[in-house]
């Protein structure tokens, strides 16, 4: 995937981790669109380790995997935050 893909990619994935987890988070919208983004790629290595697939385009498997690597890296960086 192009890197304008894995933006857009994030961007929804984290998106929609923020709603499935509302709250004040510090930093806003850009940290949770760089929590996307993040969250994608590490949950497409995560998922490729543990052989549940990769984030290898735009499909539900991936978009599934990059939404559950950024509700991973939003809940850590709630913690550290804290």
């Amino acid at each position: 995937m192009g890197i304008i893909a894995w933006i857009i990619f994030g961007l929804i994935a984290g998106a929609i981790a923020k709603l499935l987890m509302p709250g004040k988070d510090p930093g806003g919208f850009i940290v949770t669109i760089v929590l996307g983004i993040l969250g994608a790629v590490v949950g497409g290595w995560i998922g490729t380790a543990l052989g549940f697939g990769s984030v290898s385009g735009f499909n539900f498997g991936s978009f599934v995997i990059a939404i559950l690597g950024a509700l991973i890296l939003l809940f850590a960086y709630r913690m550290i935050k804290r």
